[in-house]
């Protein structure tokens, strides 16, 4: 063996790969080394979803520990939304140390509070079960100034949303501040996150079908959860459904268009709302549906500002008496 290949090999490169390199054009590299970077760019490593993996669904029904804030006022959201929320907690003190001076001037841009609860940026928009955050990731740059919060009951699951949206913030700076993921049970805790009016976009997309009769409670979209749905949506808010199972499509549409506070979406609004496309191929499920050639079934629907008049269903007055 020549001096120059015992030098190499001694390096940590073997024979056999530097004439692979050679012969794709290029020289020689250890193992693990990073591909070449621009000058003065940040980079982040983006989690590994093998990493992350866990069961498909997650009985929303069972008792989990974690915390839960008491109310809406509890929540942290600054901790979430950094570059968005720090200078709204820092002017606190100045407005107690104002007095009847006048409230001190927030930095912040505000904006208007559908909840009638003053004016500060707040969470509009809610993915509840985001899984891997697909739609979230596709949602901030469209709605940059929309703050938006995924909610994810399975543990591992939210724990890689958060490093994505980490990793990202990181590489692209100035974007994606405007969501985040929270591990909760929506089921459960919704009206402990949002005020009463305070959401605009709530997305169930591809939830579990808990096909067994005796397991249909444990459906994200029934009418007990739609009425607290119609509570923290503010009037005019929309409410999306996607799923490639047509029996759990059919439930969902049966459910919001029975309720008196929700009415159907026109497929004429559909057409020129973003989010709306973003439904079928944002999330890893949607891709696989896609992939495989599979049939969805979306339905959206309005949260009204007063209740309307629902038609009585003669089978459902036959069963009361």
């Amino acid at each position: 063996v020549s001096q120059q290949a015992f030098s190499v090999g001694v390096e940590g490169v073997s024979i056999g790969s530097m004439g692979k390199d050679k012969a794709a054009g290029e020289g020689p590299r250890r193992p693990g080394r990073p591909g070449r970077q621009a000058v003065g760019v940040p980079t982040a490593q983006l989690p590994r979803k093998k990493m992350y993996r866990a069961r498909a669904h997650s009985n929303p029904l069972s008792d989990q520990l974690f915390d839960v804030p008491d109310n809406p006022e509890d929540v942290d959201w600054s901790s979430l939304y950094p570059s968005f929320l720090p200078a709204l907690t820092a002017v606190q003190p100045q407005q107690q140390q104002a007095g009847d001076e006048g409230p001190a001037t927030d930095s912040v841009p505000a904006q208007p509070s559908s909840s009638g609860q003053g004016e500060k940026p707040m969470v509009r928009f809610a993915d509840i079960g985001c899984g891997f955050g697909g739609l979230l990731i596709k949602l901030s740059p469209l709605y940059p100034d929309s703050l938006m919060v995924g909610m994810e009951l399975r543990s591992k699951v939210s724990e890689y949303v958060k490093e994505r949206i980490a990793s990202l913030r990181v590489e692209h700076p100035g974007q994606y501040g405007n969501c985040s993921c929270v591990r909760t049970n929506a089921m459960k805790y919704l009206p402990h996150y949002f005020r009463k009016g305070q959401l605009t976009k709530m997305f169930f997309l591809f939830p579990d079908p808990h096909f067994k009769t005796a397991n249909h409670r444990r459906r994200i979209v029934n009418t007990p959860l739609l009425t607290e749905y119609a509570y923290v949506l503010a009037p005019g808010g929309w409410l999306y459904t996607i799923t490639d199972v047509k029996e759990l499509g059919d439930w969902m549409h049966m459910k919001l268009a029975a309720h008196p506070l929700f009415e159907e979406v026109s497929e004429e609004e559909l057409a020129a709302d973003p989010a709306a496309g973003l439904l079928f191929q944002a999330t890893e499920e949607g891709q696989k549906v896609a992939r495989n050639a599979g049939n969805t079934h979306r339905a959206v629907f309005r949260r009204l500002e007063h209740p309307r008049a629902i038609a009585a269903n003669p089978e459902q007055l036959a069963s009361r008496k």
